[in-house]
């Protein structure tokens, strides 16, 4: 063998050899990313309950934060068009501020996500009554939803990535709603920057569930100004107009024409203080749109862009709706990390079944029975 083709093998040789290490270290990387790290101490309840936090990482970078407390996502970074990371989510910094605070910011909402009209509604031919604690309506599943309760949590292993998985079970009557509700949500980091969300409920009598994540997204970082500039793009043509009291009046409206129109991108604050009795009611955005949905599965609901920071975020979900809220009703209040949450400081995008639906035949229906899971996904993903 001539000395050039000796180099020539040897050298083949080191290149195979050093892309097997490369790999195996890719593949254990992986293996070590995919494992959640054990819970942090987040403090205790009045009675004395502890309350954990777990911390979700990629190989990107990315984080996510979950207490316990309501399941709240507490934290969120994502890069921007230079690959610096900010939180975009709002949140506050303990405990306590999560015990005082009233904007359910970043909890999972349940049983019933958004609102019922008169506090009540009908199943089977019994009425139910719930508490009234939102001008005659019953908001969030009542004055003690599933945010305000301590879930139990239990890391699991995922192949799409580091998750945790969150458990409640609500007592049949809890709030009015009847039967024994097991609810379970999974959240998964996965790296290709996507926070998923997965949502399981089970019963023992017939009953609605409706379970969504209120999340307050700030693409631009939280106090960083309002997002009036952020451009949205919704993928719907209908939309659920409301009464006087944000409950829906069962029309499902065409969105052209109107300032609900965000089937192309749009900046939030382009038409949200035009003189619109819609607009009126929720004091800018907090409406259901109706989602251009296929034959099932996952489809892309919205898409929003920072123009600033250049960050994306779409948001993808198997369920029929997306309630668009502008944080009309963020005042100052609170306020975390030194910066206060102003009026119209974030968004919300909750994924859901219409409001008002179990009073609604026409709406999709959110009753659950017995031996039937209910299951959806949500996807918030980031480039």
């Amino acid at each position: 063998m001539s000395y050039t083709r000796w180099s020539m093998c040897a050298l083949l040789g080191v290149i195979t050899l050093a892309c097997f290490t490369q790999a195996c270290s890719r593949k254990e990387t992986s293996a070590v990313n995919a494992e959640t790290k054990p819970p942090q101490p987040y403090g205790k309840m009045p009675d004395g309950t502890p309350v954990e936090l777990y911390t979700l990482t990629n190989a990107n970078g990315m984080q996510a934060g979950i207490i316990t407390y309501g399941g709240i996502l507490t934290s969120l970074t994502a890069p921007d068009k230079t690959g610096k990371f900010a939180d975009v989510v709002l949140g506050m910094d303990d405990l306590p501020g999560y015990l005082k605070e009233k904007d359910y910011f970043g909890a999972l909402i349940g049983r019933y996500g958004n609102r019922i009209g008169h506090a009540q509604f009908t199943l089977d031919g019994q009425t139910y009554k719930l508490p009234d604690n939102n001008n005659g309506a019953t908001l969030h599943g009542g004055i003690k939803g599933f945010d305000k309760h301590v879930w139990t949590a239990k890391p699991v292993s995922s192949p799409d990535g580091q998750a945790v998985e969150l458990t409640y079970v609500s007592k049949d009557g809890e709030e009015g709603f009847p039967g024994t509700l097991t609810a379970k949500v999974v959240y998964t980091l996965t790296p290709r920057n996507e926070l998923n969300i997965d949502y399981t409920a089970t019963t023992d009598k017939p009953t609605v569930v409706n379970l969504t994540n209120h999340s307050y997204f700030n693409l631009a970082g939280p106090g960083s100004g309002d997002i009036l500039s952020h451009e949205v793009m919704i993928a719907a043509d209908k939309f659920t107009p409301v009464d006087a009291i944000l409950i829906p009046t069962g029309e499902l409206k065409d969105v052209k024409g109107t300032p609900f129109d965000f089937t192309t991108m749009t900046a939030i604050g382009a038409r949200i203080n035009q003189p619109d009795e819609q607009l009126k009611f929720g004091r800018g955005y907090d409406h259901n749109w109706v989602l251009n949905k296929g034959a099932g599965g996952m489809t892309k609901a919205a898409e929003v862009h920072e123009p600033v920071t250049g960050r994306t975020m779409e948001v993808w979900t198997t369920e029929p709706g997306l309630q668009f809220y502008t944080g009309n009703f963020l005042d100052g209040t609170n306020k975390a990390k030194g910066k206060s949450f102003d009026l119209r400081g974030a968004f919300c995008m909750e994924t859901q079944h219409y409001p008002d639906s179990p009073n609604k035949p026409a709406f999709p229906s959110t009753e659950l029975k017995p031996g039937a899971t209910y299951h959806t996904t949500t996807s918030y993903r980031f480039r």
